[in-house]
């Protein structure tokens, strides 16, 4: 197993590395760069993403042949770390989340006809997207076949009608894929759509508030009254509708975990020069053993949640779903994210609490972890399931 980039990849890397500490952190400390939900004002993150652009580090997931750097996904985790770095870096550079992960769907499933129509502007930046597949109680949630959102065909079109919610980005995006139940088939019941946000019976409702800062557009309610979808905006074939959020999510979680990991490490950062220079008892905290514990475990923690993650991209690569790589790097990290901020808090003590630094703004945003995309409990559950299939085969080399 060799874990070096690529000479490419790096170089890569470290542009990305420079364009953060010079054009987007800076950013972070003026709070006339936020917006009413704490996220970068629109105005000032399209400045930005023309420098993006202009250096060539836009869209780096995406063909090139459509605008983008034409990365896999080992060369994606490398790179989404470094652009993490900033808590608004993802967005500025075109890989933030749900974006992200409809553009990779799209390029892969989609007509060419609809990558022109829904792909590309997303890819340019021109508009926004959502993916509305979660709903009420009892609606679909981890179990996307408990959904109960239904189209039926008529002829040429299909009428859907339910109600969705949670939907991230929904408050600002212009296209939607949008996940409806088709027939009562457990396995081939769920059927994807592409809908424009101003198509007649489709209707944004109310933004959720949330304990954290919120993506651009918020997680919004979704109604669909009557709503018609010619069948030419039908995503695959009917009954693919799972087999889409399989293809979507896989990449989709361990996106989250690069993008997480590049957070984490920023965590460290911020409190690694405080516990160097603030003395107590006679010393630097940095000299306390009990701190050293601290900075330790954290650094090994974020070093294992690497390594799955390089695992699982590693695994996507070769053509292989890697369910059970992704969920053990979406699980891991996840909860590393959380462990290495809360101990950056605390070692930076009512200075991390305060917003003085960006930690309290990482804390409230990193609860969300262990729910986007599949709550870890559903994660551990897919584990014990290939355990127990695979027994020891489990932990294959291959």
């Amino acid at each position: 197993m060799d874990f070096a980039l690529s000479s490419e990849t790096a170089a890569l890397c470290d542009r990305i590395r420079h364009f953060v500490a010079a054009e987007v952190l800076p950013l972070e400390e003026d709070p006339a760069n936020y917006d009413a939900h704490e996220n970068i004002c629109l105005d000032v993150l399209e400045r930005v993403r023309s420098k993006a652009k202009a250096e060539g580090l836009w869209s780096l997931q995406m063909p090139k042949e459509r605008g983008g750097g034409g990365l896999n996904t080992v060369a994606m985790a490398a790179c989404y770390e470094e652009m993490a770095r900033s808590i608004f870096g993802p967005v500025v550079f075109n890989s933030a989340a749900p974006d992200d992960g409809n553009m990779f769907v799209l390029n892969r499933v989609a007509t060419e006809a609809q990558k022109e129509r829904w792909l590309q502007p997303i890819i340019d930046g021109k508009v926004r997207s959502a993916f509305a597949m979660t709903e009420p109680a009892p609606g679909s949630g981890s179990d996307p076949s408990a959904m109960l959102t239904r189209a039926e065909r008529r002829n040429d079109r299909w009428i859907v009608n339910g109600h969705k919610w949670f939907i991230t980005g929904a408050g600002e995006a212009k296209h939607f894929i949008l996940l409806a139940k088709t027939s009562d088939d457990p396995r081939k019941g769920l059927t994807a759509f592409l809908v424009a946000h101003d198509q007649p019976g489709f209707r944004v409702g109310r933004r959720i508030p949330i304990m954290g800062p919120e993506e651009h557009g918020g997680h919004c309610e979704v109604h669909l009254e009557n709503l018609e979808i010619p069948d030419e905006d039908r995503l695959m074939e009917v009954g693919d509708g799972l087999k889409l959020t399989q293809i979507r999510l896989g990449t989709a979680r361990l996106t989250h975990c690069m993008r997480w990991l590049g957070m984490a490490k920023r965590a460290v950062e911020i409190a690694a020069p405080y516990v160097r220079e603030r003395k107590s008892f006679g010393a630097t905290l940095a000299e306390h053993e009990g701190v050293q514990w601290m900075l330790g475990e954290v650094a090994m923690e974020i070093e294992i949640g690497r390594l799955l993650t390089m695992k699982a991209a590693a695994t996507l690569d070769s053509g292989d779903f890697a369910r059970k790589e992704v969920s053990m790097a979406k699980v891991a990290v996840s909860e590393t994210l959380h462990k290495a901020i809360d101990t950056a808090i605390q070692l930076c003590g009512a200075r991390g609490y305060s917003k003085d630094t960006r930690l309290e703004w990482m804390y409230r945003y990193a609860r969300q972890a262990r729910l986007v995309d599949g709550a870890s409990e559903v994660h551990k559950m897919v584990l014990a399931r290939n355990y127990m299939k695979e027994g020891s085969g489990f932990w294959s080399w291959h």
